[in-house]
C-alpha cells in the first residue's frame, strides 16, 4: 500500500500507533478488558494483546524477541518502541523479509500488517470500551480500495482460519452490508466485522 500525499510508511505507522495508544490509554478501569469486543472470542484486552503480538511477529526476523509485560498501555507502548526503532533505522527497515504472502521490506511487512492492523482493531477496542470508532476517512479509504482489490482465491485463504498459523484467522466470514452504507461499514462488513454489533 503506498503512502498518500507523501506520507511515509514510519510516518503512518506513528499516526496509526497513537490513535490506537489513546484508546488504550482512555481506558482506566481494569474491569473494562473483560468486555467482549467485536472479535468473537476475544475480550477488549484480547483485542491489544493481539497488537502487541503482531508487534512481535514483526521482530522476528531480526531476532528480537518481544517481552513486553505489564497493563495493557505499558505492553502496548513497549511493542511500538521496539518496532519504531526498526523503522528509524534504513538498514532494518529495508531488510528483506519472508511473510506468507511472499518476500517484501520489513517496513512494508509492518505498513501491511501491523499498522493496518491497529486501524481496524482500533475500531474492535473503540466499539468495546464505549469510545468513538470512527477511522481516520482516508485510511477507510485506502483499506478498503487495496481490500476490495485482493483476488477471490487469497481472500479465501485470508478467511481460513489457521492458514497462517495456529489460531489466526485474519479476516472472518463477510458480513453482508447496504450497498449504500458509510464506506466505513462495508469496510468492516468485508473484513468480517458486524458494524452494528454492541456489548451486551
Amino acid at each position: 500500500m503506498t503512502p498518500l500525499s507523501g506520507e511515509t510508511i514510519a510516518e503512518r505507522y506513528r499516526r496509526h500507533a497513537d490513535a490506537f495508544e489513546s484508546k488504550v490509554a482512555a481506558v482506566t478501569d481494569p474491569a473494562v478488558w473483560d468486555r467482549p469486543s467485536p472479535c468473537a472470542e476475544w475480550t477488549a484486552g484480547d483485542v491489544v494483546g493481539h497488537i502487541v503480538d503482531m508487534h512481535g511477529v514483526m521482530l522476528r526476523p531480526f531476532g528480537r524477541p518481544l517481552t513486553p509485560g505489564g497493563d495493557p498501555l505499558t505492553a502496548f507502548r513497549f511493542a511500538r518502541a521496539a518496532v519504531e526503532e526498526v523503522l528509524r533505522d534504513p538498514a532494518l527497515a529495508g531488510t528483506t523479509v519472508e511473510t506468507p504472502m511472499g518476500k517484501v521490506t520489513a517496513a512494508q511487512h509492518i505498513d501491511q500488517v501491523v499498522s493496518e492492523d491497529m486501524v481496524l482493531h482500533g475500531w474492535d477496542l473503540a466499539r468495546a470500551t464505549g469510545q468513538d470508532d470512527t477511522m481516520d476517512p482516508a485510511d477507510v479509504d485506502r483499506i478498503h480500495a487495496a481490500t476490495a482489490a485482493i483476488p477471490a482465491e487469497d481472500m479465501a485463504l485470508l478467511r481460513t482460519p489457521d492458514a497462517f498459523g495456529p489460531g489466526v484467522v485474519v479476516f472472518g466470514p463477510e458480513v453482508s452490508v447496504p450497498h449504500d452504507a458509510p464506506l466505513q461499514d462495508r469496510l468492516l462488513g468485508l473484513i468480517g466485522r458486524d458494524p452494528s454489533w454492541l456489548p451486551a
